[in-house]
C-alpha cells in the first residue's frame, strides 16, 4: 500500500461524481516517491517512502527537524 514512512499519510476515500450526479466510492492514492536523502548530521544517506509535500518541506527544514516534528528520531 502507498504509505508515508514518517507521517503515515495513505489513501483517502473519495467519490467519483457522473454527469447525472450519481456518487460513487473510489479510492485516491497519495503521490509516495522513494527516495535516498542525505543527512549531514549523521553524515549517511537514509532511503524512505515521502509523499511529494513531504519532499518539499524536507527540503525546506531538513529531515531530522521534520522527523522530529512528526515524533520519529533518525
Amino acid at each position: 500500500m502507498a504509505r508515508s514512512e514518517i507521517t503515515g499519510q495513505r489513501r483517502m476515500r473519495a467519490r467519483n461524481v457522473s454527469h447525472s450526479n450519481i456518487k460513487t466510492p473510489r479510492w485516491q492514492n497519495v503521490n509516495v516517491q522513494r527516495r535516498r536523502l542525505w543527512v549531514p548530521e549523521l553524515g549517511r544517506f537514509v532511503t524512505l517512502k515521502l509523499t511529494t509535500s513531504e519532499l518539499r518541506t524536507v527540503d525546506k527544514i531538513g529531515l531530522v527537524a521534520f522527523a522530529k516534528k512528526h515524533g520519529h528520531a533518525l
